[in-house]
């Protein structure tokens, strides 16, 4: 069946302003399946003027925190009626089993949802006591408001729950929003926003305008009713979105991915590092900003550690992720597959070995063999770069010092995990680690109630948890004289 989709702009369906599409092609067989709206400028105006009317005045801005929360509530629960619907609208675009999407994406995204229902009511002010004004007494205090209308952009590796991620958080604190998903991906933004609309939300609140970065992206960027603009991406387009957006003066939220350390030390539970690792590496294609790519191992187990973690690479069962059986499915997409590959080509050619998998060349699709590297060291490209593949480059180390040293020599800090079974050794290292998320015995768990965001390149604010919602708000003073 062919797909045609438009944009989602005050509660109507929209094709893009002078009628340019994109196609849509499934990365199991290379094949166009459909086509969405390419947007434009002209796009982006009509959709940030509909946002911007809600909050000026509009049936929106007149809600108060508990009937935003009613809202956020009843969308919550219809996602979960539409989960597997939305489930596999993210794994058909990705090439992703659908299975993951199913466990993971969505009751992440739901559980985000009615968690963000709560903090609608609770961004609450303070009162600051003063010394007065010249003598006279005051009564000062803070409330919280709205930052404006939010530009989210987001990436195409876990749409539905990125786009969550955001969207839960800015409702709650009343903002709107125009969405500009992956031009990849734009299938689960466009479905979120209709069942919004059936929650009942006003028309305008939520948008969604499909296209390409360097145009709808850009256009959000430099809008000037758009006062947030919130991004998940590569660090290359984050330091362009913030020099665009900066100009402005514009907030900004930048989740820029990372090259996440896993420390295995030698009295870690082998077999549950080994699971560990494994899920860090090979989940969702290893197309996870938080992938557990380098696995710093004990010198004493480094050997037994490979071989074994190779083992567990040899047996994923690679394909068409529909059929019975299949564990992985192909990279999202062409551009993802030849980068891949160069990474493989490069750790090879800098003399780092392969104990599994390798250049992949399929006949049809982007399939790519879950790839183990040893002999390597933290100098080399597959080692610093986020390759957004399944490719785990093992490195050894000898002591807690060296362990903490190699995590740290990265431009990257979004996420780490320590194995060991040494509680102490666990919070020495967890505190010394520069990264925005550490997990202990477990591959950093992303939780609607914790904050997620990275450290250094990895970006700049959080996205989860309280502080998710209270970042969409601006803290404003009032001040009022107290005669005698």
């Amino acid at each position: 069946m062919t797909e045609h989709l438009n944009h989602f702009i005050e509660g109507a369906s929209f094709e893009a302003s002078d009628g340019r599409r994109i196609n849509l092609v499934n990365p199991v067989t290379e094949q166009v399946y459909g086509s969405s709206a390419q947007g434009t400028t002209e796009d982006v105006d009509r959709a940030v003027a509909a946002a911007h009317r809600q909050l000026e005045g509009g049936a929106w801005s007149q809600l108060d925190g508990a009937q935003r929360g009613q809202l956020l509530s009843k969308l919550a629960d219809l996602v979960e009626r539409d989960t597997e619907l939305l489930a596999d609208m993210d794994a058909n675009a990705i090439g992703r089993s659908p299975i993951e999407p199913r466990r993971m994406d969505l009751p992440n995204a739901i559980a985000n949802l009615r968690a963000a229902a709560g903090w609608a009511n609770q961004l609450e002010g303070r009162t600051i006591p003063t010394g007065g004004y010249f003598g006279t007494k005051t009564l000062s205090y803070t409330v919280r408001e709205p930052v404006g209308v939010v530009g989210a952009i987001v990436p195409w590796n876990s749409p539905l729950m990125i786009t969550v991620w955001k969207l839960a958080a800015l409702l709650a604190a009343g903002c709107t929003v125009v969405i500009k998903p992956s031009e990849e991906t734009p299938q689960s933004a466009l479905h979120l926003a209709v069942l919004a609309q059936e929650a009942g939300f006003p028309d305008g609140v939520i948008n969604v305008v499909t296209g390409y970065g360097n145009e709808v992206g850009r256009a959000l960027c430099e809008h000037p009713l758009v006062a947030k603009i919130s991004f998940t991406g590569s660090p290359e387009a984050g330091r362009e979105i913030q020099r665009t957006a900066g100009v402005l003066f514009k907030r900004v939220a930048l989740e820029l991915g990372g090259k996440s350390p896993q420390i295995v030390f030698d009295n870690a539970s082998f077999e549950d590092a080994l699971r560990g690792c494994a899920l860090g590496l090979f989940a969702n294609q290893g197309q996870v900003c938080a992938a557990g790519s380098r696995i710093l191992v004990h010198r004493s187990i480094a050997d037994r550690f490979g071989a074994a973690l190779a083992d567990a690479a040899q047996a994923v069962n690679v394909g068409d992720p529909r059929q019975p059986g299949v564990q992985m499915g192909p990279v999202a997409k062409k551009a993802q597959f030849d980068r891949v590959n160069r990474y493989i080509q490069l750790g090879i050619d800098q003399g780092a070995s392969l104990l599994a998998g390798g250049v992949s060349t399929p006949e049809r699709g982007w399939f790519v063999r879950p790839t183990i590297f040893t002999n390597a060291n933290n100098a080399m490209a597959i080692a610093q770069d986020e390759i957004f593949g399944p490719v785990g480059t093992l490195i050894t180390f000898d002591s807690e010092e060296e362990a903490i040293a190699l995590a740290n020599d990265s431009s990257y800090g979004l996420a780490a995990t320590v194995w060991t079974t040494d509680l102490v050794r666990a919070h020495r290292v967890a505190a010394a680690v520069k990264a925005g998320a550490v997990g202990i015995n477990c591959w950093s768990p992303l939780d609607a109630n914790l904050p997620w965001g990275g450290v250094k390149t990895s970006g700049i604010g959080r996205e989860g948890g309280f502080a998710g919602a209270v970042a969409y708000t601006e803290e404003k003073v009032i001040t009022v004289l107290l005669p005698s």
